[in-house]
């Protein structure tokens, strides 16, 4: 961790949406070896690197559906959602502003 934000690696499961997974749905991901689900950043990776350019993603979970296992999850609302992305803002400017910084050492 550093500057206070906390970055995690994990298996990110691509969905179509825009829609919200059914706790069916975060049962399923999970037991397949999601760590996460969206319903962006795919599309854009794969247009941007039929493109040829580099990518680098970032994904702001909001919805922390299926963080506690299978049996407690819970569904979510949209004014959830923004209010989740909207209190990390400050921290996503942060690790952005620092990228961007660190760009030289970045090997792509």
């Amino acid at each position: 961790m550093e500057k206070g934000i906390w970055v995690q690696h994990g298996v990110y499961c691509s969905t179509s949406g825009p829609t919200y997974e059914t706790p069916a749905e975060c049962r399923y991901f999970r037991i397949i070896g999601a760590d996460t689900i969206g319903m962006s950043t795919t599309p854009e990776v794969i247009v941007a690197r039929q493109g040829k350019l580099p990518v680098f993603g970032l994904s702001i979970v909001s919805d922390m559906g299926n963080i506690y296992g299978v049996d407690h999850i819970s569904t979510i609302t949209h004014e959830e959602v923004i209010r989740a992305v909207n209190a990390v803002e400050p921290k996503l400017i942060t690790l952005i502003t620092e990228l961007i910084r660190r760009s030289a050492e970045i090997k792509f």
